[in-house]
């Protein structure tokens, strides 16, 4: 826990650090740099964060990751909202030419909407003079805001010396005997609740070769459908946002410029508006269901924006519902593969990396396809990828089904089964 919370304080102090250095970058070598950095601190608070909550809450953590994840979209939700008195829309660059320059910006922005870009050699855009420009501002005020952030974590660090206690955070077992009805608390017994949280020992744990002796193929096979299935719906997500404005503005829908801007901001907010409803949902509905009435749901929803692809209306209500459908899919799949392999800790990772490689190789994919064979391919790539992600979900059940139960006979040498420690104190009321 203790590097935990360090890499947390590290990463969320390079974040702010980064926000504040962006508006100095006058070269675009150090800006991608400045960037990588930033995209490197982004994926430890990820990871760590939904890694930990796994380990502290265990078969609670489904209440708590969907918490998580809720700020998660708040906070994609509130960051344009800051950026946006900041940008401009006239030309930053002042010089003699600048008035005409303001003018040409419309028909600028309109030719290179279309996936074929006209000609733009006649339209005068200065590219020399004084550059005047306020968004500077909105990257220090973001970084003025998260400088209290590594407070959170470094805070925490220090709880132990404050309390004299090894243990200061409340253990899943008492969590579970205060808030769970006992019907849903299959891992209350002394002798499988430490088994849960031995394959915490150390973050690179899971990485150890001898944990993989003996394992089964299915143990492999619930991590990869797992990851595949986060692949596909969290590369939804990044294509969804990153391109849903362009497919508005293009014909046939030729929605205007100002009103698709609303395109983006209605999906995230009922992204972050469904996590919230997530909260108390998974209160009482299993990881499994939820996951099941998201990709469905996701599945459904790409069917009807491929029938009604020339309703602007349609095209609201579909972005709505697709970013309620997609709201808690990652937090939920994360909890129901980790209840499948006994909170070892090893999952979170991997499923970590399969939503963060999908985010970045879909919106790449699809932004070539859309280059290629026009907008209307944009809701065909999604109707593909949301069918993939179905039938990735069947094969994770099909595989939990297949994977072998808990027993109070561990085999230490398993990946299946963890190790069970031998100071159990900490478990008991």
């Amino acid at each position: 826990l203790a590097q935990s919370l360090f890499a947390l304080f590290a990463s969320s102090l390079a974040i702010s650090l980064v926000f504040a250095i962006i508006p100095l970058c006058h070269n675009v070598v150090v800006l991608a740099v400045v960037m990588a950095v930033a995209g490197l601190a982004m994926g430890c608070i990820d990871t760590i964060s939904n890694m930990q909550l796994v380990k502290i809450y265990q078969k609670d953590s489904a209440i708590f990751l969907q918490a998580l994840h809720f700020f998660v979209g708040f906070g994609a939700l509130l960051s344009p909202l800051i950026a946006d008195p900041f940008l401009s829309d006239t030309n930053c660059i002042l010089s003699n030419s600048t008035a005409n320059a303001s003018s040409n910006l419309p028909h600028i922005r309109k030719s290179l909407v279309p996936h074929h870009p006209g000609n733009l050699s006649h339209y005068d855009l200065p590219m020399k003079g004084m550059v005047v420009t306020r968004v500077s501002y909105a990257f220090w005020i973001m970084a003025l805001i998260n400088v209290s952030v590594p407070r959170a974590p470094s805070n925490l660090a220090f709880v132990p010396c404050l309390c004299g206690s090894s243990h200061p955070l409340l253990s899943a077992d008492e969590l579970a005997m205060e808030t769970r009805p006992g019907d849903k608390d299959e891992l209350s017994t002394p002798a499988q609740r430490p088994q849960a949280a031995a394959g915490h020992d150390d973050l690179l744990s899971c990485c150890q070769s001898r944990n993989f002796r003996g394992a089964s193929y299915t143990y492999f096979a619930v991590h990869i459908t797992g990851a595949l299935v986060l692949f596909m719906t969290d590369g939804i997500v990044g294509e969804y946002s990153g391109f849903v404005y362009s497919y508005a503005v293009e014909e046939p829908l030729a929605v205007l410029h100002k009103v698709a801007g609303y395109l983006p901001s209605l999906f995230w907010g009922f992204i972050t508006l469904g996590r919230l409803i997530s909260i108390p949902v998974s209160y009482r509905m299993k990881p499994a269901t939820m996951v099941f009435i998201n990709v469905v749901g996701v599945l459904i929803t790409f069917l009807l924006l491929l029938i009604f692809s020339s309703s602007v209306v349609f095209l609201f209500v579909g972005t709505a519902s697709l970013g309620l459908f997609l709201s808690s899919t990652f937090p939920s799949m994360l909890a129901y593969t980790e209840d499948i392999l006994q909170y070892q800790g090893c999952a979170t990772t991997v499923l970590v990396t399969g939503a963060g490689i999908g985010e970045m190789v879909l919106q790449l994919l699809v932004g070539s396809i859309i280059h290629d064979r026009g907008s209307y391919s944009f809701l065909v790539c999604g109707m593909i990828f949301g069918c993939l992600a179905f039938t990735f979900y069947a094969l994770l059940v099909f595989f939990h089904r297949m994977y072998p139960k808990p027993s109070p006979e561990l085999d230490d040498a398993s990946p299946d089964k963890a190790a069970v420690p031998d100071d159990t104190g900490q478990y008991q009321r």
